[in-house]
């Protein structure tokens, strides 16, 4: 299975660097929220057919909210959203445009041979 995650800031269409795991993944939950200065965040899925490096077809996408004191190193990481009227509310116009030309550019087979379901996802509306 091809996997890739894409985090943004919730309101930037270029992803960061990083990934979820790699910013999230040593921090604790937040108990309370005071005295913290939350950044707000989106993290992308996308999973495919295919082996690590390559993937043959796109196949799902799932998408969550997130929220982290970056300094501090708390946050809230809320459950993955996999239902399409839901990624679709989720994205911004222009996350939606950067994922289709990522996922074009960077594997047009893939694309091509991704259902017309996972393909809608990233159509603006």
């Amino acid at each position: 299975m091809w996997k890739k995650n894409f985090l943004f800031r919730a309101s930037e269409a270029t992803p960061l660097k990083e990934s979820e795991n790699e910013l999230f993944h040593d921090t604790e939950p937040a108990m309370d929220s005071a005295g913290l200065t939350f950044d707000k965040f989106l993290s992308v899925w996308v999973q495919g057919d295919g082996d690590e490096e390559k993937p043959s077809a796109f196949t799902n996408v799932y998408v969550r909210t997130a929220t982290l004191d970056v300094t501090k190193q708390v946050g809230f990481l809320q459950p993955l959203q996999g239902r399409s009227h839901q990624i679709k509310q989720m994205l911004t116009p222009d996350q939606k445009q950067f994922l289709r030309q990522w996922l074009q550019t960077h594997a047009p087979q893939a694309w091509e041979s991704s259902e017309d379901h996972f393909r809608d996802l990233f159509e603006l509306e």
